[in-house]
């Protein structure tokens, strides 16, 4: 069995998460403590990716960032980087399908904090940094990494928006579901079988880890 599929997968889910961690959280903290006009839009906009098909998500992307798009020329024009076919495409394409995942877990997490003990913080003379870092994560983070985890296994399941944004060459941008598509595609059953239970053993792993972590809070 090649093994590269599983490793560029493994490299793209790690970012994509990383990436949806710090967008996903930002927004969420945003969302759960601040009432602005647009908020709801907002919000909308992050749940977008759990509801629409991957390959119109795919397409937005590829719109996007493709050398037509704004974003993408400016990419390429102050860093010489085109998103497109690559395996940085496919970081992009897993951090947006998983973002909401983050995101909607971080802001229950928020919202669910004891807003008296953020309060004696800042009566203290805690900056609002100083309130997050030492009042608000260490008591939502438990959720939080739940909701990473779970973002964590859709984006080793990404297919659809990675194909149309990143394609699907063998060693460089094709993960294990592109792998899978591409087995069952010239027959290869029993390879395909593999790739399947890798896949599968690999995402209900995070599945069973993330209930457990969330039995286990407070």
């Amino acid at each position: 069995m090649e093994l590269s599929p599983l490793f560029i997968t493994l490299k793209v889910a790690g970012l994509a998460t990383l990436l949806a961690l710090v967008l996903g959280t930002l927004a969420a903290y945003v969302l759960a403590k601040h009432s602005f006009p647009g908020k709801e839009m907002l919000d909308t906009l992050f749940t977008l990716p759990m509801v629409l098909p991957p390959t119109v998500l795919g397409y937005y992307l590829l719109v996007s960032f493709g050398r037509n798009g704004i974003p993408g020329r400016w990419l390429e024009h102050v860093f010489g980087l085109s998103l497109v076919f690559t395996w940085q495409g496919a970081v992009l394409a897993a951090a947006v399908v998983s973002l909401p995942l983050v995101q909607k877990s971080a802001r229950v997490a928020f919202e669910g904090v004891d807003g008296t003990l953020q309060d004696a913080a800042r009566t203290l003379g805690k900056s609002e940094f100083a309130v997050f870092l030492l009042v608000t994560l260490p008591l939502a983070w438990r959720v939080i990494l739940s909701g990473v985890m779970l973002a964590f296994a859709r984006a080793v399941g990404e297919f659809g928006a990675t194909l149309m944004i990143a394609g699907n060459l063998p060693g460089k941008t094709q993960t294990l579901s592109l792998a899978i598509y591409d087995a069952v595609q010239s027959g290869n059953d029993s390879l395909g079988t593999v790739l399947v239970l890798t896949t599968s053993s690999v995402c209900a792993g995070v599945l069973l880890l993330s209930k457990r972590l969330l039995k286990t809070e407070v």
